[in-house]
């Protein structure tokens, strides 16, 4: 007789996992489960809940690089488990290597001051912190009170920014904004200087429409009010887009230590500078310009070691895909990426003019991105034509601009390395339908709101213009978050 068992309910070894229990049974949310399940079941239930995500290639709300070469791909495998705090050689390269790209004061044998961060958040974060400690520093030793720092910034700033001032108590002063101009105006900035400003913020690549403000003005309006006061406010620069584009596609331009108060730059190595997200960089420009105290040393690694980081232990892989990208791509090779964006940036922006609906908002010197609203939205919105672009695959953000201009809403479409000439095209043909699906349908909000009038003591009054197309926004937003729809800006 030939004996046999009916397999348990733990003796999967038969089965495959679609065979198993372990896909009848809901994922664990928010308490680890008591018992374990084979990893070929964990693995295909985690994938398949992974292929819901959007695709990454056709996220164009993300400056965040998302394609690199297989042989850095390898690289990276190769050194997921080791700790960036265990290695001195490649961060000091490549903050060497940066450094220099900036322009950086340097001698022969003198050595970058600098530091690899997660992320340009982390990397504004130590800058202001040099610029409070020193600020701090100068108050004291003039027996001045220094209890009330500020920072000057525009209203167009990233989050981070926000975020410093209120986690360390600075101040934030932002110079508004007006439609037609979405960056910070210098003169405006340096009217704002105080005594108590720390640093003056200036942004090479507004996340809002890409254009580089103009540093080289704010350095000599402010080297002015210097002379004048004696406060010798500086200046910090937000490259984190275009740090790895301007000594590219725009060498003449005049935004980093070739200006004299520009004292500290960062840059997002995984934006423009081609690597997967987790990587930027904080580059001094020189040992004055970060206050000692701030350093620590170690040496319970093996060895001194000094770090300037807001986080410890994290991983050396993305600081291994920068370094593999600086040599492998060299000048020449970031140049040719930088002209091919530009050139693909163009190709969009001539397809979406073509169709006569879109005003172009992003300016030709900057970031290789696109931004464009609709010259009607009385019918329509941006944020429509966003969450219809969803159904052809594409994450395209539809946002309002900051104040003095938050009745402008945008659409953005930022061209990285893997966007190519046939998605730009394509891009450009699912708008135009998008276009006529909208025209055969009827306004959605603008029904409710456009044109409406408002009974005021008795009397109807017509809203402005600017009234209805701020009521038409606000309805749009509320509509798109209800859906639960990526519409940030990234």
């Amino acid at each position: 007789m030939v004996l046999s068992k009916t397999a348990s309910n733990s003796d999967v070894s038969v089965h495959s996992t679609f065979a198993s229990r372990y896909v009848r049974t809901a994922l664990p949310r928010f308490k680890m489960p008591d018992d374990s399940i084979p990893k070929e079941a964990a693995w295909q239930i985690i994938n398949d809940e992974l292929m819901l995500d959007g695709n990454p290639r056709l996220n164009l709300a993300s400056f965040v690089t998302t394609w690199m070469e297989p042989e850095c791909d390898k690289l990276i495998m190769a050194s997921i488990n080791k700790n960036y705090v265990d290695m001195d050689e490649y961060p000091n390269r490549c903050v060497n290597m940066i450094a220099n790209l900036f322009h950086a004061p340097l001698g022969e044998a003198e050595t970058a001051v600098g530091v690899g961060t997660v992320g340009s958040s982390e990397a504004i974060m130590l800058a202001g912190l040099a610029f409070k400690r020193r600020w701090q520093n100068k108050m004291k030793a003039a027996g001045k009170p220094h209890d009330k720092p500020n920072i000057v910034t525009g209203a167009n700033v990233q989050v981070c920014w926000e975020k410093f001032a209120r986690y360390f108590e600075v101040e934030l002063k932002e110079v508004k904004l007006s439609e037609g101009y979405y960056v910070m105006n210098p003169a405006k900035a340096v009217e704002m200087v105080d005594e108590n400003t720390i640093c003056v913020a200036a942004i090479l690549g507004s996340t809002l429409n890409g254009e580089f403000e103009d540093v080289k003005l704010l350095n000599d309006l402010l080297v002015e009010k210097n002379k004048q006061t004696g406060w010798g406010t500086p200046i910090h620069v937000d490259a984190a887009s275009g740090g790895f584009i301007a000594p590219f596609l725009y060498p003449e331009l005049e935004w980093d230590f070739t200006l004299p108060l520009v004292k500290s730059i960062n840059v997002s190595g995984h934006k423009y500078g081609l690597v997967y997200a987790g990587i930027g960089w904080c580059i001094w420009r020189s040992k004055l310009d970060l206050p000692e105290e701030l350093i620590f040393h170690i040496n319970y690694l093996g060895a001194d070691q000094p770090t300037f980081t807001l986080n410890f232990s994290k991983g050396s892989s993305q600081v291994i895909a920068q370094y593999y990208q600086l040599i492998r791509l060299g000048f020449e090779g970031y140049k040719n990426i930088m002209e091919n964006c530009q050139e693909n940036a163009r190709v969009l922006k001539e397809g979406l003019v073509k169709t006569g609906r879109f005003n172009i908002v992003s300016k030709e010197q900057g970031v290789p991105l696109v931004a464009f609203s609709l010259k009607d939205s009385s019918r329509h919105t941006e944020f429509e034509i966003s969450d219809f672009l969803r159904r052809f695959g594409w994450i395209v953000p539809a946002y309002t601009m900051p104040p003095d201009a938050q009745h402008v809403t945008v659409l953005r479409v930022v061209i990285r390395e893997d966007f190519s000439r046939t998605l730009a095209e394509r891009l450009v043909g699912d708008i135009v339908k998008v276009l006529e699906e909208l025209d055969q349908i009827p306004a959605r909000v603008t029904c409710k709101l456009a044109a409406s009038e408002e009974s005021s003591e008795g009397k109807l009054v017509k809203k402005t213009a600017i009234e209805v197309q701020r009521e038409i926004t606000t309805a749009w937003k509320k509509f798109v978050q209800n859906k639960k729809k990526t519409s940030g800006v990234c």
